[in-house]
């Protein structure tokens, strides 16, 4: 079935909790049920085909942003173990509705990012950091380095969906950061 339909990445398995199977969970949606509403989800390691699972339940751990699930059939600490680092997907299809001037925040992934002060086109956006604030990871123009633009309206005042790019008021020395040595962490 999920060969069949678009399917939404929602979460990163980032650890095993305590010893009957449960499993932490770093949202990348903005929508708590997507973690403690029980139904079918699936489980993806890298390029490998989505496997369909089973949420039972979940909660979010007080004071974090990570969410604890259970899965059926993940019942011990090995099973648990063995899905770290598996994305945790649904259909596309279950996106929740949006108010107006509202967007899923994945959305923004392929759109050209442009300077809004004189409409220059500088990149275009690879990925979305979730880490406390979001981080919209971006790919200048001539840069192998990718440059972590913090995703607030005060720099990223400007969103077009329809028309494929997001414009930013980059406070200054934030473009210069892409020109500086990098460990590869935002």
């Amino acid at each position: 079935m999920a060969e069949e339909q678009d399917l939404l990445v929602v979460g990163k398995i980032v650890a095993a909790q305590g010893l009957r199977g449960e499993l932490r969970v770093n949202p990348l949606s903005d929508f708590p049920e997507r973690f403690t509403k029980p139904g079918q989800r699936w489980l993806q390691l890298r390029q490998d085909a989505p496997q369909a699972v089973t949420l039972l339940g979940g909660r979010q751990l007080p004071g974090k942003e990570l969410f604890v699930i259970r899965l059926e059939g993940i019942d011990n600490r090995t099973a648990a173990e063995a899905c770290v680092g598996q994305s945790l997907l649904v259909p596309a299809g279950d996106r929740p509705k949006l108010a107006k001037g509202e967007f899923h925040l994945l959305d923004l992934v392929g759109l050209e990012v442009r300077l809004l002060e004189s409409g220059a086109v500088i990149g275009k956006v690879q990925d979305l950091i979730h880490a406390g604030n979001d981080l919209l990871e971006v790919v200048l123009e001539g840069k192998e380095q990718p440059l972590w633009i913090p995703f607030v309206e005060q720099i990223v005042p400007r969103v077009e969906l329809a028309e494929g790019w997001i414009g930013i008021t980059p406070p200054p020395g934030l473009l210069d950061l892409a020109d500086r040595p990098s460990d590869g962490q935002p």
